[in-house]
């Protein structure tokens, strides 16, 4: 995968999670996917295995926040791939209370797919209701 392609595959990612659109999401993403969220456990968060387990943690996310979007994003490959995606998070959990944070994905990608998300999240938010 060249230069151009990595990064147009980083914007489709967050584009796709704008989307909502679960499918759309999902075919970026390779069946051994491993996805890293950064709420969780264990130091590095949560961990999430295999496209049956990474697509149920994206649902919930939808779920949990139907009004999620990832704006104000900037992607950049930084070698042949692997590129992080900066981008500020802001929308409506179900109990009314409201996210606004920055964050980046650091995405590995092998044969045109995302193999692996690893996050890297403010832990304050940047405005708290």
């Amino acid at each position: 995968m060249d230069s151009d392609d990595l990064k147009r595959l980083l914007i489709e990612h967050t584009d796709a999670w704008n989307s909502h659109d679960i499918d759309r999401l999902m075919s970026l993403f390779a069946d051994d996917c491993v996805f890293e969220a950064s709420g969780g456990p264990e130091s590095f968060g949560r961990r999430y295995e295999g496209r049956a387990r990474v697509r149920a943690a994206f649902v919930d996310v939808f779920d949990s926040m139907p009004d999620a979007n990832w704006g104000d994003g900037r992607h950049f490959v930084l070698s042949d791939g692997y590129g992080v995606s900066e981008w500020r998070l802001t929308g409506t959990l179900l109990d009314g209370s409201r996210v606004d944070v920055l964050g980046c994905d650091f995405l590995t990608v092998r044969d045109n797919r995302i193999v692996r998300r690893t996050p890297s999240e403010s832990t304050e938010p940047l405005v708290a209701e």
